[in-house]
């Protein structure tokens, strides 16, 4: 097996902006009678990644759980190259492809051809056969002659269509998925369920984020529970599932 994303007493610690009650007047008055302390007060920090020892694998699909505000969204973009860590090393080798937000490089005023064009030169700079996966692509939206009415008049559902049927066109060496359903409707979600698999199936590694255990279940075959900004758990899925239920919902 060959090591894909290597992670050693990696932290991330962010500046906090601490809210302290009063009024515009009190906060004018406190800099004005204490400008020194006022200054030189030291910033508050929020650690929200402390420590985390982590090796991804060539053919992991791991189901990387947590409570919102555990650490797994920062921890995928400490991966992604979106934040650089405060402390510990990341090693990554190969490309990154994280989609965390499926609207990121939408133009609105644009129709949906012409998004999914701009897209995929953002995602795809080199595609060897880019019209042909463009035209495959538009092809499985299922969108027809909405490909040709501006992006702002979609519903929330012909968006993530549109989306994910750009964002799913090629596989990668690690891919970070962090909850790609959410927003499409039933129908698509099921289809756009079995291109998703095969995008994971070809990919090298993959990390997976969904409070859908069946999807977890269905896709990955690791656990890593982030608890805290550390790693609670790293085993087999089901006895991951089980320890979080029992950690967290129990």
């Amino acid at each position: 097996m060959k090591t894909l994303v290597t992670m050693k007493d990696l932290g991330l610690v962010f500046p906090a902006r601490i809210h302290r009650a009063g009024s515009i007047r009190d906060s004018f008055v406190r800099t004005l009678t204490h400008p020194i302390v006022t200054l030189f007060t030291p910033q508050q920090k929020l650690e929200v990644l402390a420590g985390i020892d982590l090796e991804i694998q060539r053919g992991d699909r791991i189901a990387l759980m947590g409570v919102n505000g555990a650490g797994k969204t920062s921890l995928c973009r400490a991966i992604a190259g979106f934040y650089k860590p405060t402390r510990g090393t990341l090693d990554v080798r190969g490309h990154v492809r994280a989609i965390f937000d499926t609207m990121v490089g939408i133009y609105p005023e644009l129709t949906g051809r012409e998004n999914a064009d701009i897209l995929t030169d953002f995602l795809y700079p080199e595609l060897p056969d880019r019209e042909v996966r463009i035209r495959e692509a538009l092809e499985f939206t299922e969108l027809g002659h909405f490909l040709d009415t501006p992006f702002k008049f979609y519903s929330n559902g012909m968006q993530a269509r549109l989306c994910l049927s750009i964002l799913t066109m090629k596989e990668t060496d690690v891919l970070i998925l962090d909850e790609v359903f959410e927003g499409a409707d039933q129908f698509f979600r099921e289809k756009i369920a079995a291109r998703v698999l095969d995008m994971i199936e070809k990919s090298g590694a993959v990390i997976f984020v969904s409070h859908s255990e069946d999807q977890l279940r269905r896709v990955c075959n690791r656990a890593v529970l982030i608890r805290k900004g550390k790693v609670a758990f790293d085993g087999p899925v089901e006895d991951g599932l089980k320890f979080y239920r029992e950690t967290h919902l129990g």
